[in-house]
């Protein structure tokens, strides 16, 4: 009707769902507190940067295409394990509660750190062998 492919859209929703589940459970060992640094959202962040950057140079550079691995990894798995509108919410929290530092140290090193893992993740990649 729109044109989709089910086989890929059920791919982004297994992705999704695992991604999903992994996040709220790390996020369910912690209550975020505005006065103290958000590590499950943060950690989730970097991890997924890291992920997305390993899977996407993976599976664009060595392995041959595939139409479902990069919707169930990169658009799935890392879409639902990643959470920038927490991060963006505990952030707002932090300066409403005039933990300015605090933000502003969240914010940076969310960024800083999550474009590292990328280049980290691509050049691990790059450097591997390619079998035969």
């Amino acid at each position: 009707m729109f044109g989709h492919d089910n086989r890929e859209l059920a791919a982004v929703f297994i992705g999704g769902a695992l991604g999903t589940l992994a996040r709220a459970g790390l996020a369910n060992l912690t209550a975020p507190d505005p006065a103290h640094w958000p590590w499950p959202t943060f950690v989730v962040n970097i991890i997924g940067a890291f992920l997305l950057g390993y899977f996407s140079t993976r599976l664009l550079e060595r392995l041959p295409l595939s139409s479902y691995r990069r919707p169930l990894l990169g658009t799935g798995l890392c879409g639902g394990l990643t959470t920038f509108s927490t991060m963006q919410v505990e952030t707002l929290h932090m300066l409403a509660h005039q933990h300015y530092g605090l933000a502003a140290g969240y914010v940076a090193a969310s960024l800083v750190l999550g474009l590292l893992a990328i280049h980290v993740a691509t050049g691990l990649v790059r450097r591997s062998r390619v079998r035969a």
